[in-house]
């Protein structure tokens, strides 16, 4: 983390802003600390604690949430907030949805559908955001693109062959290439592998739920069949081992069913060498200066709006509207969402994510969350440059440190505010997130979440994650991507209720006032790979709510 050097002059100007921050009376509340003497939960949660694990309190609840409830209850209360804008920056969002329709920004400058800037920001009709996508869904990873770019210049060449000044690009081929190959291959496997699966089930299925007369039976009921046939007891033995992967045999197929297009989709998008999917937009994804393209459809081309899933789960995680007497409350109040559509279903663009940092920057957020990530980029500086360019506009931003286990001390990771070469930060207002669990103790750490004392900054919930999804539905979906938004909602609820702190010192407080414990985690979903919590993340910290309000307003007088 960058530290600052003031002048008298400058360290004055600020104490005088800094006084200014709260006219509420001061918080007397205590800080939540040594958690590690609270015993592990034993009993499983129920439906209801599920669906609001990240709002819960270590203390009283035993579930290692953000203690979300208890700081309304106990410091909210009837204080009153600033109207915060956050950008999510996503695969988009059901701006219709019940639970996040009243909690949009909206652009007063611009006139709906009139085919004008009236702005001047050089996005016509912008009125909830912006689409860098335009009818963009699905996209190749970025090493197919590498080998696009770089395979007929070294297509069978060896490195003998190559001069020196090629090399890195040809390293760089092979590595895509091995990546490619391997990757393809565990997606058609997989694909294969479901079918297969899913063509013996189908018909077991059928027979037995004939034979019981209903579709819904537990391995008790297929047990207690009596007198089965061979074929019978096969089926029996097929479906009973199924129902250890799911609560019904109809809920497996669906999941099979489900995998079989998650393979599909990564054949015919992820690892598709002969398809140009950008063609559409028209624009050159290598020049940072075109920046004509897009349209203000920010939640996507898609009419059931499924390309939008994962913003709109992200956006009510901040902020569905709260106390509504529907769906979900989510960690922020006072909070408008600025939509801003850049992420397909395959790697990002540099260029997009760049522009889509700056157009958040330039209408108004304070707080943007990037829900997404990759481990091969082309232009990082355009987006180190437009973090730089946050950070310069007092605007923070909220990253998830990705899905894969892996420890990013040694490993780079595309957006992140450092490399692996260099450990300075090129900004001081930009915090990388991993996933907890629901289950406090030795699997704290969700079994998927990146970690890293460096290039890690603190951990949010991430495990079964209840939020909005489109066309007014709510699921449960998990990653880093839902721990990310969970923690930008308390930055916004600190932005909110102490708005003369400077997007540095919300990060020095999110990552400071978090619950510290020396619990030994398993890293990775691997038992032999574990670590104390506090060694994992450059804070050790768990982001809570109500901590951050306490030292929020010490910081803030």
């Amino acid at each position: 983390m960058n530290i600052f050097k003031f002048t008298l002059i400058a360290a004055g100007a600020v104490a005088m802003l800094a006084s200014c921050g709260s006219t509420s009376a001061p918080i007397v509340s205590t800080p939540i600390e040594n958690i590690d003497t609270i015993p592990v939960k034993v009993a499983p949660l129920t439906e209801a604690q599920y669906k609001n694990w990240p709002h819960a309190d270590l203390i009283t609840d035993t579930i290692p949430g953000m203690s979300v409830n208890k700081a309304y209850t106990e410091i909210i209360k009837n204080r009153k907030g600033e109207t915060v804008i956050v950008g999510v920056i996503d695969s988009g969002i059901d701006i219709e949805h019940e639970d996040l329709k009243n909690v949009l920004w909206t652009n007063e400058d611009e006139i709906p559908n009139n085919r004008k800037d009236d702005d001047n920001n050089g996005y016509v009709d912008d009125i909830h955001g912006w689409n860098f996508l335009g009818d963009v869904v699905g996209e190749n990873m970025e090493y197919v693109r590498y080998i696009k770019k770089l395979g007929p210049k070294f297509e069978g060449k060896t490195e003998a062959s190559i001069s020196a000044a090629d090399r890195a690009d040809f390293v760089l081929y092979k590595k895509a290439k091995a990546e490619f190959e391997t990757e393809y291959q565990q997606a058609l496997s997989g694909k294969t592998q479901y079918e297969q699966i899913l063509a013996q089930v189908k018909p077991a299925h059928a027979a037995i739920s004939e034979k019981l007369g209903k579709e819904d039976y537990s391995a008790e009921e297929l047990a207690a069949i009596s007198n089965p046939t061979p074929t019978e007891e096969q089926q029996i033995g097929m479906l009973t081992q199924m129902l250890t992967f799911g609560d019904s045999v109809p809920e497996v197929i669906k999941e099979l069913k489900g995998g079989i297009d998650y393979f599909s989709g990564r054949l015919e998008t992820h690892f598709n060498l002969e398809k140009d999917f950008r063609a559409v937009l028209g624009d050159d994804p290598d020049d940072i200066t075109d920046t004509n393209y897009g349209n203000n459809d920010v939640d996507g081309p898609d009419p059931k709006k499924e390309d939008a899933k994962h913003g709109t789960h992200v956006a009510g995680i901040i902020a569905a509207q709260r106390n509504n007497g529907i769906g979900m409350n989510g960690v922020a109040n006072n909070v408008e969402i600025m939509v801003v559509r850049a992420v397909p279903d395959g790697d990002e663009y540099d260029k997009d994510i760049a522009l889509a940092i700056r157009y958040a920057v330039d209408n108004g957020a304070k707080v943007i969350n990037t829900s997404f990530g990759k481990y091969y980029s082309p232009h990082p500086e355009w987006v180190w440059d437009a973090i730089k360019y946050a950070a310069e506009n007092d605007v923070l931003i909220v990253n998830a440190a990705g899905n894969e286990g892996f420890n990013l001390d040694g490993i780079q990771v595309y957006p992140n505010d450092q490399t692996t070469d260099n450990p300075t930060e090129v900004a001081d207002s930009f915090i990388t997130i991993g996933a907890l669990n629901y289950s406090y103790g030795s699997d704290l750490v969700a079994n998927f979440s990146n970690y890293g004392n460096a290039n890690v900054d603190a951990f949010g919930p991430g495990v079964k994650i209840w939020s909005t999804t489109p066309l007014n539905s709510y699921e449960y979906l998990q990653g880093t991507s839902m721990a990310a938004p969970a923690v930008s909602g308390v930055a916004t609820m600190i932005r909110s209720y102490y708005p003369s702190l400077s997007a540095k010192q919300v990060k020095e407080i999110l990552m400071n006032s978090g619950l510290a414990s020396k619990t030994p985690v398993v890293l990775g979903g691997d038992p032999s790979t574990t670590d104390n919590f506090s060694n994992i993340s450059k804070s050790g910290k768990m982001v809570n709510l109500y901590n951050a309000l306490i030292m929020a307003d010490k910081m803030s007088r």
